[in-house]
Order: structure tokens, then sequence, then C-alpha cells
């Protein structure tokens, strides 16, 4: 067993136009003002990083930490969540993912393409300069139309939108094994990758990559209804992130899992501050714990009803609580004998 490291924060969602969350400077000092340790650090951002700088220059990479390092505080790792989502885009969604990219790609689903696969692969070499294991990122989604079977999904049409995203993931994961760096995928509705059974089918079609891991966020099982605790049990040695989101469901005579198109306030499923929702976390870090993930546990802020100022204020305390120094003791030590082969053979009348 190893201890969780921790209390980290994912900047993705504090970062702002006022200060002090309109510079990495600024927010390093509001966070480890908090009580956090480490920062995950959004890579689309550039008022956190200059990711091709960070993947081409060691010393802007020393500089980023050593920045970093002032205040107290630790790069956990690097998210390409948004460029990840470009990866793999069905044309249903070119119009509502376009904001993803920069203006020289937009109307171009090739050159998009080409541009999320760079980003992703900068964020492997630069996590591979600032000595990081880890990196986060989303799948994206060719299948996500069809993840209700009506019409009928033709035989076949699982198999080849997985073999096509694996074609697309796999020369990244290949340059993600060069660098030393897990990339981590987000299990998380909207991507292909969303469930259980959708990473084992991504994780098959890419001959099991060693480097196709795993980010842990109990909160998007929650809205599905799927057993988180028991995904722990399935997967521990592919999780290789941890996200700490709560979230609460809800279900009425109106609305269920799909949400009936309702905002988050008014939805069945909605993401809430640490402690506010319904998500076990105490079992959550008693199971990781138990199965040696050493990573860090990194504060994800998302609710619909408080703010994130609040939410971040209360997150650090919260998981510092829930963090397990793990023992090097067994309990009942003190009521233990000698041992020998000669005695065990005593005792079993042999």
């Amino acid at each position: 067993m190893k201890t969780i490291k921790g209390p980290a924060i994912f900047l993705a969602q504090f970062m702002g136009e006022e200060a002090p969350f309109d510079t990495l400077d600024g927010i390093c000092g509001w966070v480890s003002g908090l009580g956090y340790k480490g920062i995950q650090i959004p890579t689309w951002d550039a008022r956190c990083i200059d990711l091709e700088q960070a993947a081409k220059s060691q010393a802007y990479c020393d500089d980023l930490k050593g920045l970093v390092a002032s205040y107290g505080l630790e790069i956990t790792e690097l998210s390409t969540h948004l460029q990840g989502q470009l990866v793999a885009v069905h044309p249903a969604y070119d119009i509502m993912f376009e904001g993803f990219a920069p203006a020289e790609v937009q109307g171009n689903p090739s050159a998009r393409t080409e541009w999320a696969i760079q980003q992703v692969k900068w964020s492997a070499s630069a996590s591979q300069r600032l000595g990081l294991g880890a990196a986060a990122t989303f799948s994206g989604a060719l299948l996500w139309h069809t993840v209700y079977p009506w019409p009928q999904r033709p035989a076949g049409l699982v198999e080849v939108g997985f073999g096509e995203l694996a074609k697309r993931w796999t020369p990244i994961l290949n340059h993600y094994e060069d660098c030393g760096v897990d990339c981590c995928y987000e299990i998380h509705p909207g991507e292909d990758i969303h469930d259980g059974h959708t990473y084992e089918m991504f994780w098959e079609a890419t001959g099991q990559h060693e480097r196709a891991c795993i980010l842990y966020d109990p909160s998007h099982f929650v809205l599905q209804q799927l057993d988180y605790l028991q995904f722990i049990d399935f997967y521990h040695d592919r999780i290789r992130m941890f996200h700490v989101k709560d979230a609460e469901f809800n279900p009425t005579g109106k609305s269920g899992v799909y949400g009936g198109y309702q905002d988050w306030i008014n939805r069945a499923g909605r993401f809430r501050s640490l402690g506010d929702g319904q998500t076990d976390f105490k079992s959550i870090f008693s199971k990781l714990t138990q199965y040696g993930y050493d990573g860090w546990a990194v504060l994800e802020w998302e609710c619909c009803i408080k703010s994130p100022e609040q939410g971040a204020a209360e997150g650090a305390p919260y998981i510092k609580r829930r963090i397990i120094e793990v023992t090097d003791k067994t309990f009942d030590d003190f009521a233990g004998g000698g041992s020998s082969d000669e005695t065990n053979r005593a005792i079993l009348g042999l």
C-alpha cells in the first residue's frame, strides 16, 4: 500500500479575467493559501503554460517548475481534455466543438484533427521534461450519437468505430511510451470511452497498449448509475489519475439519467462541490489505498449551486481528511508469537 498524494487542484475551472485568477503566478498563490500541494494544468490555457515551448525546451520547463515550487506546490499532471476531444469528432458535433480549436484550423476537420494530435503528443513531451509520469485527456467520440440503440445499430458498427479510434490514438500512445508517460483517459459521457466496457473495447483495439490508462472520476459514474466502487476492483491496475469530484442522482417522475434537456440545476444527475453530493469518498480513498494507488488526489470543481471560490476553499481540507497514511504494522502484532517451520508443523498436528 502507498499513501495518496494531495490535496491538489485542477486549475481549468478557476482561471478567470481578474486577479488572482488571470495568471499562473496569481492562482498559485491563491491555491497555496488554501492548503493545496499540487496543481493540474490545463494546457489549452496560454496563461498557464506554452505547451509547444514546454515540449521543446527544458529551460522553459525548469523555470515553470521553479515558479510553481516557489509557492510550495508541485505540478501533478498536464491536461489535454479539449485537444483530446478533437482527436475524434463525429461531423454532427463539428460546430459545437469548433471553439476548442484555434481559428486557423476551424472549418477544416482534417487540419483540426492533426492539430489535436500534435497537441496531445506535445503534452507527453512536456510531461517528460517536467518529470511527470501521467497526463490527462479525453478520447473523443465517433460512436456517441449511437449510444442509445435506436435505430438498431448495424452489425459491426461498434467494432469499426473502436478500430478507427484506436488507429488514431495508437501512434499517440506510442509517443507516450517513448516519453515514459501514461495517457489517462477520463471515463466520461460524450466520449466513446465512457464506462468499463467501452474502455475495454478501446484497450483491446490498441493491442492492450500499456500507456492507455484511466483517469478515475466517480462523479461521472454517479450520473450513469454505475458502481464506482466495484469499478476500482475491476480496473485498479489501470487507474493512474484521480479526480475528486462529487455528484448526486435524484430521479423524478419527469427526469432520469438522460436529464430531459434541462439545465444542470434541474437535472436528476448534478455535479456538486465536495461533501454536498452522494459520492462515498471514504470508501473510494480506502479502496484506492488498498490497491496501492500512489498518484495525486486532484479536486475538480464543478457545481451547479456553490461558487468555485467556496468549493475550492472547502475542497483542500475535505481531501486532506480522507487521505490515509498507510500503516507498516499489523494491528494485532502485539499478540503475535514467534514463527518457525517446527512451530507451524506442531500447530497443524504434524
